[in-house]
C-alpha cells in the first residue's frame, strides 16, 4: 500500500491509511505537534505481531504529515529473534538529542513477557534517523515507558504493567536511572499506559485502568500531585472506554488549547486494528479534568 504524505484530519481518526496505537503527543521547537505510534499489522494477530513505529506531525491539527517508520524489531540487536512485540513508546528531547524509549522483549517463543526491556533510540532529527544505542539497565520486566522533563530539567522516567506503576529520575544521559525506581502510590486501579504532564503548577500522572463492563474495557483515569514522583492523588476517570478492547493516551497543550490523544476501533471495528484519535481537553477552576467525550466522524 502506498502512503500518502498527509492526511485530512477533519475526522477521528486522524490517520486512516493505516492502524496506528498508543499515540505519544509532544511539541518540539519547530512549532510543529508531533505524534509517535504504534503499529497495528494487518491482518492482525493480536497485540504481538506490532511493529515498525511511525512519526505524524502537524501545524494546524488539521493536516497531518506521515514522516514514515523509524524503528522496526529488526533494527533491534538485543531483541527476540521472532520480532514484534514494539510496543508503546515514547520520545522526548533534551541537550539537541531526541530520545526515543520502546518497550521490547530479549525472550524468544513464548518467554516474552518476562524478558521486557526498555530500549532507547537516538536522533537529531524529531522524525528520522534514530539508531538504538541499548536499553535501560536494572528495571523490572514492564512496559509503557514514558519520560517527563520538569521545567529545570531534571528528567523522570516512568513505566509499568500488571497493577503496577514505577517512576524515577533519570541521569543527564537520558539512558540510566539516577538512585532507585519507585513505586507510584495513590493510583487507583491502575493497569497500564501512563503519562505525567505538568499545568500551573500541578503534576498530572494519567493511565489505563482494569475496568470490564459490558465488553467495553480501559477507562482513562489520572492522578495529581504537587511532586513528579508522588504521592499522588486519585482524581476520577477523565475518558470513557471507547470501542477498542484498549486504551493508551497522552496530553498535550498546543497553541493554548490541551488535547487528549487516544486510539480505537471505529475503522476496523478489530480490537488489534486501531486507529488514533484526538480530542480536545479542558480543565475545570480547581484544576480537574473535565470528562473527554471522544468523538468520531466529522468534528
Amino acid at each position: 500500500m502506498s502512503i500518502p504524505s498527509t492526511s485530512q484530519a477533519q475526522s477521528n481518526p486522524f490517520i486512516t491509511h493505516m492502524y496506528t496505537a498508543d499515540p505519544s503527543a509532544h511539541v518540539w521547537a519547530d512549532g510543529r505537534l508531533y505524534v509517535y505510534a504504534s503499529h497495528d499489522i494487518d491482518p492482525p494477530r493480536g497485540c504481538d505481531l506490532m511493529d515498525q513505529y511511525h512519526v505524524f506531525s502537524t501545524d494546524d491539527m488539521i493536516h497531518w504529515k506521515d514522516h514514515g517508520e523509524i524503528l522496526r524489531s529488526s533494527q533491534v540487536p538485543w531483541g527476540r529473534k521472532e520480532g514484534g512485540f514494539m510496543w508503546a513508546p515514547d520520545c522526548v528531547y533534551k541537550n539537541g538529542t531526541y530520545y526515543f524509549y520502546f518497550p521490547h522483549p530479549t525472550g524468544s517463543g513464548d518467554q516474552w513477557n518476562n524478558t521486557w526491556k526498555i530500549g532507547v533510540a537516538t536522533s537529531k532529527k524529531p522524525a528520522s534517523d534514530f539508531q538504538v544505542q541499548g536499553y535501560i539497565q536494572g528495571l523490572e520486566s514492564m512496559i509503557d515507558p514514558t519520560v517527563f522533563i520538569d521545567d529545570d530539567g531534571q528528567a523522570y522516567f516512568y513505566y509499568g504493567g500488571g497493577g503496577t506503576c514505577k517512576g524515577g529520575k533519570l541521569k543527564d544521559n537520558m539512558i540510566e536511572i539516577d538512585g532507585e525506581m519507585k513505586k507510584m502510590e495513590g493510583l487507583e486501579d491502575f493497569h497500564e499506559a501512563t503519562w505525567v504532564h505538568k499545568r500551573k503548577g500541578i503534576y498530572y500522572l494519567s493511565y489505563s485502568d482494569n475496568h470490564d463492563v459490558d465488553g467495553k474495557h480501559n477507562q482513562m483515569r489520572y492522578a495529581t500531585s504537587k511532586s513528579p514522583l508522588g504521592p499522588w492523588t486519585y482524581r476520577g476517570i477523565y475518558m470513557d472506554p471507547t470501542d477498542s478492547y484498549t486504551n493508551h493516551g497522552s496530553i498535550v497543550e498546543y497553541k493554548g488549547q490541551w488535547y487528549a490523544f487516544y486510539h480505537n476501533s471505529s475503522i476496523s471495528h478489530h480490537d488489534w486494528l486501531r486507529s488514533i484519535c484526538v480530542d480536545k481537553l479542558y480543565y475545570n477552576k480547581d484544576g480537574t479534568i473535565k470528562k473527554v467525550i471522544p468523538t468520531t466522524g466529522k468534528k
